[in-house]
């Protein structure tokens, strides 16, 4: 050895990633500390997308508040409609009828479906695996069709009511449904096909992120994060709600909790929501889809053209709201990203006193610095992407 010779020494840069980068899967930025090409810190700075959601539905009507809850999360939209109905459905007291149970879950899952399928796409896209995307994409297109059948949209769905649903299903939707589900499990076999086995993916997935189970829990990690580090728990288990107790389905589960287990989770978890869907359809039986409570519920809308009191109540219940008995209720619900639930405080007015979120996104990106650090800098993208944020689920 050259005794001249000058030992390599590397110093320390700190990076910006974002707040406007393709991988950071949303207006989300983080200052990297490096060493080289290894990850010694990740700070998460978030706020960029800040709505105020939570404030602005105390100063409106909880009907009125149906229009904000999908805009949070707007990859699975559903789970917020839902998750806001079914604590104001608590602390009212609805019956939610049978039927309309069945199209919650429904419809739940499918948004399940589409959420993942857009995770599984970009997480691959991060990678360089452009063709798993244009297959995800494929059948998400397909899914939002069917969406848009049944509420008009395809993204903001504003179709679950408090005590029901705002509508019955058009005659296509089930008969397109069962379409999708024949097909559905050999797409899913296409997806793993392209990346589960291959070499490059292997390397650039094992062991890397790795978040223990007891780091996992300490940090309060839900859903497939928490799924992945071998955790058993689902809330759709631990909690049924909306019937979830009588449908028959497996909670998928990782051993190392490292990305390839987040990754892969993804793809077991949309074969158990179709799982799920066949067994609704079974179960879909004619039937009325609200509550028929007039302090909350709506008149049908066929009255309105030949009712004036049904003109007027609607009047009412659209422009005034309905008050709401005071209590406090909160009801977690499964999202695609982990626990999600609302918590509501009434004091007996139209409007709730209080509304906050329990968004798993915001509690899931958390752990990013403990799963990246140590890591190369080429993995942080992987391991960001296998905790599937939603930047609109993390601010609010």
């Amino acid at each position: 050895m050259n005794p001249e010779a000058k030992e390599l020494r590397t110093e320390e840069m700190v990076l910006n990633v974002g707040p406007q980068h393709p991988s950071t899967h949303g207006v989300l930025r983080l200052l990297v500390t490096l060493a080289g090409e290894e990850v010694l810190e990740v700070v998460p700075h978030v706020g960029y997308l800040h709505t105020g959601f939570e404030k602005t539905m105390e100063h409106r009507t909880y009907h009125q508040n149906i229009t904000y809850t999908p805009r949070m999360d707007y990859l699975h939209s559903f789970a917020h409609d839902l998750a806001y109905a079914l604590s104001v459905e608590k602390l009212l007291g609805a019956e939610v009828p049978p039927r309309a149970q069945v199209i919650r879950v429904i419809l739940n899952e499918l948004s399940r479906i589409a959420s993942h399928l857009v995770f599984v796409g970009t997480g691959l896209l991060d990678l360089g695996a452009l063709t798993p995307f244009f297959y995800a994409f494929r059948e998400r297109e397909t899914v939002l069709d069917l969406f848009e059948w049944v509420t008009g949209q395809r993204f903001h769905h504003n179709y679950i009511r408090i005590g029901g649903l705002k509508e019955d299903l058009p005659e296509e939707f089930v008969p397109e449904l069962k379409k999708f589900l024949d097909t559905f499990d050999h797409r899913v076999d296409d997806y793993q096909g392209l990346f589960v086995g291959s070499p490059i993916f292997e390397a650039r997935a094992r062991g890397v992120g790795v978040i223990p189970p007891e780091v996992a829990i300490a940090y309060g990690l839900t859903g497939g994060s928490l799924r992945a580090s071998g955790v058993n728990y689902d809330v759709r288990k631990a909690y049924p709600y909306s019937g979830y107790d009588t449908y028959d389905f497996e909670v998928p589960l990782g051993t190392n909790g490292d990305t390839w287990d987040r990754m892969v989770i993804r793809l077991l978890e949309m074969r158990e929501s179709a799982r799920i869907i066949r067994q609704a359809l079974e179960r879909l039986e004619p039937g009325p889809i609200r509550d028929p409570n007039p302090h909350f519920s709506f008149p049908p809308k066929e009255l309105l053209a030949t009712s004036m009191e049904a003109l007027i109540f609607h009047f009412k219940l659209a422009t005034e709201g309905f008050e709401v008995p005071p209590g406090e209720a909160y009801v977690p619900t499964e999202s695609a990203r982990g626990e999600l639930g609302y918590y509501v405080v009434s004091d007996g007015g139209s409007m709730p006193y209080r509304v906050k979120v329990r968004a798993p996104s915001f509690v899931n990106l958390q752990s990013l610095p403990v799963a990246a650090k140590g890591h190369q800098f080429a993995d942080l993208v992987a391991i960001l992407a296998s905790l599937d944020p939603v930047m609109g689920d993390v601010d609010r």
